[in-house]
């Protein structure tokens, strides 16, 4: 028998050698790198022993194969359904990240108790709550009822053997979180690479065999990504993201990766005191009220995903005292806003650098559509020339570093919505060309 080739793994960022050193080339820390612990006859970082069984045994073709697909469960929330395809897949792991206080936990309770109002078996596994904290924050929610099973424990192996027990039944169970988990059959403390590497690893090949549901909830970094291995996100089959700001009431609910649906598609909640409720139209849910008679103000129809927004675009323009002008943007790139700013001064001969610029958009949304270029600059325009915008009118398109319009995607959408909700007149690629077009449509002829 040739001999085991022996492996080690940085314990804080998941890099693998081939052989032990004080301190790990990929991260740099000290006293991290431990020796692989082998895990169902394989090393950690191969698998466990289902696919040493499935090799044995060699591959099958497809068209042979006979079995009823698994039918998808209704979670109770329609509009959630439409998000993850077509509901709670059989043997099917999800992961949802965000924030600290974003309302993870209170999304995922109210999917539990509904899932158990339906007859199925629920299982909260709970690492970071009390049972009582957990039955208080029920009851405040109102989710209290027959059939919503909590467990708080810490132990990777009691979540396995909650899956265990329900054996064929279809039911739903939600670790809270996996970064809380540990098991014995890894190294380091909860929370690390190994970790959370082999707890998620054994709970997703544990639901892989069961018709059950499994839900892990994953900590954010300070950059606002899923903590832990990439690996992770790879494991699972949807990646979903709640953000929002926690002074704020609306959160939006985003797929990153869905192997049952379509990935470019969210879901807009309001924060209410008997937990998340679903906006049904948020179409123009981040507009508000606004005053069309002021200066710095535009309409921008922007595209998240497939779904369109008519989103206010807010630019403060204001004579600096400072040697160097400051520059903020809320919602928006801050290199982008520097970009633009640059080709308005340059295209237009606009003297800028002599003013402190401040742009956000309203409602608290923070989109990353290029077409929002178009409105951006209207809006920074506007409040330049301290003249308000043409009642109505509407905003979208991609400006590039020679000040022409380009067309974006979702033009057609766009222009639907636009219509649908009343707006004109409509700027965009078909209507303008460059920021002087732009400029001469707004505010009449061309101004210096």
């Amino acid at each position: 028998m040739a001999k085991q080739r022996e492996e080690f793994v940085c314990t804080a960022c998941g890099a693998h050698s081939p052989r032990w050193t004080g301190q790990c080339v990929g991260c740099g820390e000290w006293n991290t790198v431990k020796a692989a612990t082998p895990v169902g006859g394989f090393s950690a970082r191969g698998g466990g022993s289902r696919s040493r069984a499935a090799a044995l045994a060699g591959p099958e073709a497809l068209e042979d194969l006979r079995g009823e697909t698994a039918k998808a469960r209704p979670t109770g929330i329609p509009a959630l359904d439409g998000l993850l395809g077509s509901g709670l897949v059989p043997g099917a792991a999800l992961l949802l990240g965000g924030e600290p206080g974003v309302g993870k936990s209170t999304l995922l309770l109210q999917l539990a108790a509904l899932q158990a109002s339906q007859g199925n078996r629920v299982v909260y596994v709970s690492g970071e709550e009390s049972l009582p904290q957990l039955r208080g924050r029920a009851e405040r929610l109102g989710l209290l009822g027959p059939g919503l099973m909590a467990l708080a424990t810490n132990n990777a192996d009691e979540a396995l053997a909650a899956i265990a027990d329900m054996g064929s039944a279809p039911g739903l169970i939600i670790a809270d979180s996996v970064q809380t988990l540990a098991s014995p059959r890894a190294e380091g403390i909860p929370g690390s690479v190994s970790q959370v590497r082999t707890v998620s690893g054994e709970l997703v090949e544990a639901v892989k065999r069961s018709q059950a549901t499994l839900v892990l909830v994953g900590h954010v970094t300070k950059d606002g990504q899923i903590a832990g291995p990439k690996l992770l996100e790879h494991m699972v089959d949807t990646v979903l993201y709640l953000e929002g700001d926690r002074r704020d009431y609306s959160r939006v609910l985003r797929v990153l990766k869905n192997r049952f649906g379509p990935s470019d598609e969210l879901l807009v909640f309001t924060m209410e005191e008997k937990g998340l409720s679903v906006v049904d139209d948020p179409s123009t849910f981040f507009l508000g009220a606004r005053d069309a008679s002021l200066s710095g103000a535009a309409v921008s129809v922007a595209m998240d995903g497939r779904r369109p927004f008519a989103v206010e675009i807010q630019a403060l323009a204001t004579k600096s005292f400072l040697a160097i002008p400051r520059r903020a943007a809320l919602g928006f790139d801050n290199n982008r806003l520097h970009l633009l700013l640059a080709v308005l001064e340059k295209r237009l001969r606009l003297p800028l650098g002599s003013n402190d610029i401040y742009v956000k958009q309203g409602g608290g949304l923070a989109l990353r559509d290029p077409g929002l270029d178009l409105g951006l600059a209207a809006s920074v325009l506007s409040s330049f020339y301290d003249a308000p915008l043409p009642e109505g009118a509407a905003f979208w398109g991609e400006l590039d570093l020679n000040g022409h319009v380009r067309p974006v995607s979702g033009h057609d959408t766009r222009l639907k919505q636009a219509g649908r909700l009343g707006y004109g007149p409509l700027l965009h690629s078909g209507t303008c060309k460059t920021l002087e077009d732009l400029r001469r449509a707004l505010f009449g002829k061309a101004q210096g």
